[in-house]
């Protein structure tokens, strides 16, 4: 398996990443354990998780994996903060206060000394951005994170971020976090040549469109029973629109036409596009992650990167994936 550089360090990893947003929230939580030592054992090394994900259970179950099992050193840990942890109003938010106790949270769930990739869930814009990344810098000179990362920001925003940091000496953004798959491509047109040019790592989230991509949803049943739309309703659902299923169902075709399993080209073609490092893939089941793990050694086709541009053009959208990120704005300009 060919490791690729995270953005502009040194640190190798996979070509997918677990996600772990579906530990408790379905996954039950010896399902999970088993998931997380499986993609170990088949050589995934980024796990990414957040302190929001079932209140911070994600990170206690990631935790008690690796400390039992004696592999936190295989593990590069990306996990997150900016959500909600209480009910007071710094309880939240990329303030240096929030920060701060946020990570001795983290250390204390995930059961170890250091994070290695400790990443803004949300960007924040009524505040300077300098508090941010100065309370991020203590924390890596405390030697209690490796590395800094965002995720769902607009490009300017993660530029503004590592000017900051070079003009200051502030701790450097190595990486983005963005959602991105064949129905959502708007990161093309403006983060993605960003990264390209800084050197920061692209590590998707959702690239499966929640499961659009696989077939999971019929034309006219956009709620199925056990779909995470229907599961979480809110901006999940949000997603799972009459188009975006439409056009998921003509990639589902066309992944089959050309002798592919749908989910596997989903997962491969966010894989291999331009300036991507890892997609962060959410499997609920063992089963799902042994599906997707031959992935890692698959190459796109060309004619297949084609017909997947013909589908949904480079830089377009036909579903919202962004609808978690109030500053982007959803454009159709294109009828498919």
């Amino acid at each position: 398996m060919e490791y690729r550089n995270l953005g502009r360090t040194g640190v190798k990893v996979a070509p997918l990443a677990l996600g772990t947003d579906n530990i408790l929230n379905p996954t039950g939580e010896d399902e999970s354990v088993r998931m997380i030592l499986r993609a170990l054992d088949a050589g995934i090394n980024l796990i990414d998780t957040s302190n929001s994900y079932k209140g911070g259970e994600a990170e206690r179950i990631l935790g008690k994996a690796l400390k039992q099992s004696g592999r936190r050193d295989e593990a590069f840990i990306a996990t997150k903060a900016h959500y909600p942890t209480g009910p007071g109003p710094n309880d939240r938010g990329n303030s240096r206060l929030h920060l701060l106790k946020a990570c001795e949270d983290s250390l204390k769930r995930l059961g170890t000394d250091h994070i290695d990739l400790y990443q803004l869930h949300r960007p924040v814009f009524d505040m300077p951005i300098d508090e941010t990344l100065a309370a991020l810098t203590d924390l890596v000179r405390s030697g209690k994170v490796r590395y800094i990362g965002s995720s769902t920001a607009p490009a300017w925003k993660v530029l503004e971020g590592l000017l900051i940091s070079e003009l200051k000496g502030y701790v450097r953004f190595v990486s983005e976090q963005p959602p991105y798959n064949l129905l959502d491509r708007r990161i093309e047109n403006e983060l993605i040549p960003m990264a390209q040019a800084y050197t920061l790592a692209i590590l998707p989230w959702s690239p499966l469109a929640m499961g659009i991509l696989a077939g999971r949803y019929a034309d006219q049943d956009l709620r199925p029973e056990g779909s995470r739309a229907a599961l979480r309703g809110g901006i999940y659902a949000e997603r799972v629109s009459e188009r975006a299923v439409r056009v998921g169902n003509r990639f589902v075709g066309l992944a089959r036409e050309a002798g592919y399993d749908p989910a596997q080209l989903a997962i491969l073609w966010a894989k291999d596009q331009p300036g991507i490092t890892a997609p962060i893939i959410g499997p609920r089941t063992v089963e799902q992650l042994e599906h997707l793990l031959p992935v890692m050694e698959m190459k796109l086709d060309d004619s297949i990167r084609a017909a997947c541009d013909a589908l949904v053009p480079p830089g377009s959208a036909v579903a919202n994936f962004h609808n978690s990120a109030p500053w982007m704005r959803m454009k159709l300009e294109f009828s498919a």
